[in-house]
């Protein structure tokens, strides 16, 4: 999982990382919400309903095992 250095605060996220869930654990415990899982599988990206976290598929990610 990698964060964007920008302000749009986009995580690219591979196979290996799903289920995705927000916040993730590279966020600091000051910008804490309650603990919400995100359907990244059915469009490549979602966004966070608490705090605008922009979830993305890194590209050519292969998704195995999940529907």
């Amino acid at each position: 999982m990698s964060a964007a250095t920008d302000s749009t605060a986009i995580v690219e996220v591979e196979g290996k990382n799903l289920p995705v869930h927000c916040p993730n654990p590279k966020m600091p415990v000051w910008s804490s919400h309650p603990r919400v899982f995100l359907d990244i599988v059915h469009t490549g990206e979602v966004k966070c309903p608490y705090c605008g976290t922009l979830y993305r598929l890194r590209p050519g990610t292969v998704i195995k095992g999940h529907h």
